[in-house]
């Protein structure tokens, strides 16, 4: 009998753990409420990789002993990218050096990023006198795969540099110089021996490559095969991570999944997208897009929903800061995607901060803040009802 007892008790005990913790742990967030996550069709061999570049990107915390410094920004990716998502205040990147179309003077200063952080024994950088800079917000991640295996053919036909159809938008493609380890796409334009740009603020990086590379580099002052000169002391060095690494983490941002928009047969969701149709804003922040061929099947031939176009556009005094990258003027930024803006908040610490420098504290506020080009939208936005605004932007939340 006192053998049974001890077995209910265990069995009870056994039952009261599990639905203690069935109550304590909360259940896993929906797909469509997080940015994490690999796009479908992958292969076995590829969600391995992209699970390699996932714990490179959020778990591996650069020390001096594993190279990092002797200047930096950050430590991590992660620490900027939180959940993959946008940064922050905190976060935000400092850059610096050109003030034309024609290249950056203080290359030889630390251009064109401010490294504002020093292990022990080195001193930060500080912005050298006479250079123009402009404050950069980590962007989110998500969906960069997609906007990458965009056609060139594509953003041609949608830029509009001479405003020939006379409706007040000119965009027009970032002509680049490329570093001599990108992979130039198939098919790729090339104008005085210039490609296009489309990662960045400024639209002033070639592909992921390239961004993942400059990131090392940059931000963390980890030196690869790709890029593996010290700006501090003026000569190259030994690589600091394997080049396995790198091309995982460029593997796992490529397949990152797109934002999944929520409540979409929600009235007042519908009707926002309309009025943000009507109101003129699809004109750069292009709804739709297709991808072309890609080495990674998942990939190819794609409809995806990002609301970019990729180009430049320029935004107007208000948000010229004297500072630019490639062949944009200061005034010009490239159109940021808008899908997952609802989510931003998640990584910001429960508060927007939009537009490329996170001064906006609200999506209205971004809104009100578009000069230039985007002059004619923020005039029809100013123009609705409180209704008609409050649809538009819970619709932009939905993303």
């Amino acid at each position: 009998m006192r053998k049974k007892l001890l077995v209910l008790t265990g069995i009870a005990a056994s039952m009261l753990l599990y639905l203690s913790c069935n109550k304590v742990f909360p259940d896993a967030p929906s797909d469509d409420q997080i940015l994490d996550g690999p796009i479908e069709g992958l292969t076995p061999d590829q969600t391995r990789i992209f699970l390699q570049g996932d714990v490179a990107f959020n778990d591996e915390i650069f020390t001096t002993e594993k190279g990092l410094g002797p200047l930096f920004v950050a430590n991590s990716c992660g620490s900027c990218h939180a959940g993959d998502g946008k940064g922050h205040p905190f976060t935000t990147l400092t850059r610096f050096g050109q003030t034309d179309t024609i290249s950056n003077q203080f290359l030889h200063s630390g251009g064109p990023q401010l490294q504002n952080r020093a292990i022990v024994g080195f001193q930060p950088e500080q912005i050298p006198a006479g250079a123009t800079f402009s404050k950069f917000t980590p962007p989110a991640n998500t969906g960069l795969g997609l906007l990458e295996a965009v056609s060139d053919a594509t953003l041609l036909a949608l830029s509009d540099p001479n405003d020939a159809n006379g409706d007040g938008i000119s965009g027009r493609p970032n002509w680049i110089s490329t570093p001599q380890y990108s992979l130039i796409r198939t098919g790729a334009a090339i104008k005085n021996g210039k490609y296009i740009g489309r990662f960045g603020k400024k639209a002033a990086v070639y592909d992921l490559m390239q961004q993942t590379v400059n990131a090392y580099n940059q931000d963390m002052g980890i030196n690869s095969t790709y890029e593996h000169y010290d700006t501090y002391n003026g000569h190259e060095v030994n690589p600091e991570v394997s080049n396995q690494t790198v091309l995982a983490v460029i593997f796992y941002l490529q397949t990152l999944k797109a934002p999944i928009q929520r409540n979409i047969n929600d009235q007042d969701v519908q009707a926002g997208k309309q009025l943000f149709i009507n109101n003129g804003c699809a004109s750069c922040h292009t709804p739709q897009m297709q991808t072309g061929h890609s080495n990674i099947a998942a990939l190819s031939n794609k409809t995806f929903f990002p609301f970019t176009d990729l180009l430049l556009h320029d935004m107007g005094v208000g948000l010229d800061d004297g500072y630019t990258e490639g062949t944009a003027l200061t005034s010009e930024w490239r159109t940021p995607p808008l899908w997952g803006l609802g989510l931003s908040k998640n990584s910001q610490g429960g508060q927007y901060f939009l537009m490329h420098d996170g001064r906006a504290k609200s999506i209205e506020e971004a809104i009100l803040m578009h000069g230039g080009e985007g002059g004619q939208s923020k005039s029809n936005f100013q123009n609705l009802s409180q209704v008609e605004k409050a649809r538009l932007i819970k619709f932009l939340e939905s993303l």
